[in-house]
């Protein structure tokens, strides 16, 4: 968005009147980064085999719910942030509340856990390849969203970028569950989120350059 369209913009109140049009165009383009999130996991990932049976745990659902909070968070960051002046006070707690929560219960399933299993249920299997995996699956969606917030007017490109690849890593999270087999709390509340902050540091760097007009 050029500064002329910007002041126009500002001047007509027109801001309020693009906000639904502006979800539109963000729902478009996740749809679009989640399928090329999908294609990618389904080329080169795969989905478990015992996909069946583990939809019917519910550590499952809370991995999910888990990456889905803070993809919703992340979208409402970023559309906020996509609209100059607009207030970002909830974002915070709509971005804290579901980390505080699966650590919680990350940090009673370690302390319930024998002390010989407390290792496995922070690292399980896949801890070095997670949070990678994670990362490659954000790109479609990265720049997919990034592509969108810059047509729209965000004001703090730095902050926005960060909002950007969280909502990519987060989206790409969900497909990554479909493959993942790690379930738990511990694993999932420290190496899933760090798969996360890679695309959302990735998107404070390139923030400032992309997303400044």
């Amino acid at each position: 968005m050029k500064t002329e369209d910007l002041i126009t913009m500002l001047a007509t109140g027109a801001d309020a009147v693009e906000a639904p049009a502006a979800a539109q165009r963000y729902a478009v383009a996740i749809a679009w980064g989640a399928a090329g999130a999908m294609l990618l996991m389904l080329a080169l990932l795969q989905v478990r085999h015992d996909l069946g049976q583990t939809l019917l745990m519910p550590m499952f659902w809370i991995k999910v719910g888990f990456v889905a909070w803070l993809a919703a968070g992340s979208l409402f960051a970023a559309l906020r942030l996509s609209r100059p002046g607009a207030e970002i006070n909830w974002v915070p707690v709509a971005l804290g509340l579901p980390v505080l929560g699966i650590w919680a219960i990350a940090a009673f399933s370690l302390i319930e856990a024998e002390p010989m299993e407390r290792s496995k249920l922070f690292f399980g299997d896949t801890w070095k390849s997670c949070p990678l995996l994670i990362a490659m699956l954000s790109v479609p969606v990265f720049a997919a969203v990034l592509r969108t917030m810059k047509d729209l007017a965000p004001t703090r490109p730095r902050l926005a970028g960060f909002a950007a690849g969280l909502l990519s890593g987060s989206v790409a999270a969900v497909v990554y569950c479909l493959h993942c087999p790690e379930l738990g709390a511990p694993f999932v509340g420290f190496w899933y989120l760090l798969g996360m902050l890679i695309p959302a540091g990735a998107g404070v760097w390139v923030g400032n350059s992309l997303l400044r007009w």
